[in-house]
């Protein structure tokens, strides 16, 4: 059996719409799973004329209103834009959580816009795993090819990363990054740890955090089984990661990590919500509000993101079955 999969057309002004046409168009998509469209209507008949196709007509769809015509306003993040999506989401998680569908990937939405639109919690990941009733550890994993990063630290102020770089943080992204990566294949994912500071703090010249915390976290992760190693200093670890040295980077704060990756391949980048019970992966790049509607928005970051949430919604069938 093919995984039941949701398409979610992102922000209703960005670039997301006209992703979702160019991902639904390929054949090999619609080959792979058996897909439900879940959106507005109306705004994914707006994106056929901006990407110059046509959604095929048996691909269902089901149609959530959620935004009126004089409420579009292509290029900008509003409330109305932020509720749409919202909108959308909460209806993925229902059918995933009744198993309707077995994973969703959704087109790329505006973190902003979701606060204008009532979004209770501070991302997307966090309303996840609120709407799916999971009090679990989860984060936010970055995909390019098959090397997955994720971070000790996420969207806080960078002042505030070195305190709360502790033993229980390092440990919990290392043990997610472990488990995540065991949910799309990985039989023993081999982790690598970022350093905090420079040079790994150079023996303790600048800063101790590898010293005394990271290292001896390390130690503790591999004394549960996890193969993991470090820490190694931030400006080297991606090297040695693009030489296929590890599966997947544990770093300590966000761009740490994205910068990176971004730099790497932003184009066919995907995210991950790590550690929820349902497979959600969406493309890491925006919603490119500065070329809406000129149908040049490249989809290959969404063709990334829905095959491996087909993949991780494989696997996960296979192991409850």
């Amino acid at each position: 059996m093919k995984p039941r999969i949701g398409v979610l057309l992102g922000d209703p002004n960005g670039v997301g719409p006209e992703m979702a046409v160019k991902l639904l168009a390929g054949e090999d998509v619609r080959e792979r799973a058996d897909i439900l469209v879940i959106g507005d209507m109306r705004i994914l008949r707006m994106a056929e004329e901006v990407a110059g196709m046509t959604v095929p007509a048996d691909v269902p769809i089901l149609d959530v209103p959620s935004i009126t015509a004089e409420e579009i306003t292509p290029g900008e993040a509003t409330a109305a834009g932020g509720r749409s999506c919202l909108d959308s989401l909460s209806v993925a998680l229902d059918m995933a959580k009744s198993g309707k569908i077995d994973g969703f990937c959704f087109a790329p939405l505006n973190k902003y816009a979701l606060k204008l639109g009532g979004c209770p919690v501070a991302d997307e990941h966090i309303f996840f795993a609120r709407e799916l009733d999971f009090d679990g550890p989860f984060c936010e994993h970055n995909v390019l090819d098959d090397l997955w990063t994720t971070r000790t630290t996420s969207h806080i102020p960078l002042s505030e990363v070195a305190a709360l770089i502790t033993p229980e943080r390092i440990l919990r992204a290392i043990r997610l990054a472990h488990n995540t990566l065991g949910s799309a294949g990985f039989d023993a994912p081999r982790i690598g740890v970022a350093a905090l500071n420079p040079h790994a703090g150079d023996g303790g010249m600048f800063g101790r955090e590898e010293i005394d915390i990271i290292a001896p976290t390390i130690e503790t992760a591999k004394a549960e089984g996890i193969d993991a190693s470090g820490p190694f200093a931030a400006d080297t670890i991606f090297l040695k990661a693009k030489d296929g040295h590890f599966d997947a980077v544990v770093t300590m704060y966000h761009d740490q990590g994205q910068v990176a990756m971004k730099l790497m391949g932003f184009k066919r980048g995907v995210t991950v919500t790590g550690g929820v019970p349902v497979p959600i992966t969406t493309p890491a790049s925006g919603t490119a509000f500065d070329i809406v509607g000129q149908g040049i928005a490249n989809a290959e970051g969404l063709r990334q993101a829905f095959f491996l949430v087909c993949k991780m919604a494989d696997i996960r069938r296979a192991k409850s079955s």
